[in-house]
Parts: C-alpha cells; structure tokens; sequence
C-alpha cells in the first residue's frame, strides 16, 4: 500500500500544538543524556532525573564525567534501572570526552561516522543512537520507536518490521529537512499516545481516512 508520508504528516502538525523540534531540553547536553535516560521508562520519570541533576548544577559532561557513580546512581533514580543507566551514561560520557566534550567538534564529523561509533558503545541501541544524532546534534537520522511501527503498519505500510528498514522508507521518501525530522517523529509520539494506542480510538482519528485498519474495520 501507497503511504504519502507528507500528507501524514501535514495531518498530524495540523492536530497538534508541539513545539518546534519537540524533544525538550535547555540544552544539546541535557537531550543527550535524556534520550539515553528514557530507555524503558516514561518522560515524566526522565524529568525527575534532569531536575535532580541540574539542581546540583551538574548538567555538563564534565561534571558528570568526573561524578562518583554511586552519586550518579541516586540522581537518576527515578528513571529505573538507575545502576545500569549510570553505566551507560559513564559509557557515553567516556566517548564524548574524546571530542573534548565539544559539540562543535562532533558537528563537524559525518553523521555515518558518529552512527557507528554510538553504537559501539555500551547501552545505546540504534533508537537511541538516532535519538542523540537528531536531537542532540542535528544530523538528519530520523528515529524509529515501536510507536512508528505500530501506527504505520496499521496505516497500511507493509514492510518488514525491522529497524533500518523502516529507517530507510522515512529517510528515502521524506525532504531532507532537520526541523522537519524532529517534528514528524515527536507527531509520532504524539498520536500514538493520545489516539493510535494498543487499542486505538479509531473514531477520533485524524488519519482513519489514510488508514487500511479503519477502512478494514469500520466500513
């Protein structure tokens, strides 16, 4: 089946109010340790996390770097499994300390390079890795979660089910566009957790009239 990502798309932004590039953060720094943080947790969890690390003015990689562990561990507590996400925080920070701790640095190396590198470091998978490379450094790799393969295999896109395949689609029939990237993935998120849930509200559905499982089940 024929999906017209754009038009999903121009849908979606025109039913919700998310703000520009979506994914919240004051910084590059505090993104990045946010996307490794909401492995297998909720947002709200994340937050507490953040919060407590700035609060003890620690949000930058040298400060975390050379923070204990343990202290580590309590800060991000509310985000779960706290003593491996420490580790994999102390992982990450070991890589960036190789650019200097600079985001100027990293944006000048390709974004193939930076992929690849990412994933040789222990706890970030491939969502993640896209996650910090959109978000936090601005290199177009669009983000691919269990919400975009729930939500487009009901519209009707059938293609295997695996990462880089769906990866590819997005990045083969969408403008190479950053703001564009970021949005469309957090419209994503967005839809999936107000109306294309487990089980979806298809009645309310901006999209039901693109969508092969409205179209199976209701008509």
């Amino acid at each position: 089946m024929y999906i017209d990502l754009m038009e999903v798309y121009n849908k979606l932004y025109s039913e919700y109010n998310i703000p520009e590039g979506w994914w919240p953060g004051d910084n590059e720094f505090e993104i990045m340790i946010g996307a490794l943080l909401t492995q297998n947790t909720n947002w709200n969890n994340v937050e507490k996390s953040l919060d407590n690390i700035k609060k003890r003015n620690l949000m930058n990689p040298e400060s975390l770097y050379y923070l204990p562990i343990n202290e580590l561990e309590e800060l991000i507590r509310p985000s779960g499994f706290y003593t491996v996400k420490a580790k994999y925080i102390k992982n990450l920070l070991e890589w960036f300390k190789t650019y200097n701790f600079s985001f100027e640095v990293i944006n000048k190396k390709e974004k193939e390079i930076l992929r690849n590198e990412l994933l040789n470091i222990k706890g970030i998978g491939k969502e993640t890795a896209d996650s910090i490379l959109l978000y936090a450094f601005n290199k177009l790799s669009f983000v691919i979660d269990a919400y975009t393969k729930r939500m487009f295999s009901r519209l009707g896109l059938n293609i295997k089910v695996d990462y880089d395949t769906y990866k590819n689609f997005f990045e083969n029939n969408l403008p190479k566009d950053i703001m564009l990237y970021k949005n469309y993935h957090g419209l994503i998120v967005e839809h999936s957790k107000n109306i294309c849930k487990k089980k979806p509200l298809c009645e309310n559905c901006k999209l039901k009239f693109l969508c092969k499982t409205y179209k199976t089940n209701f008509n």
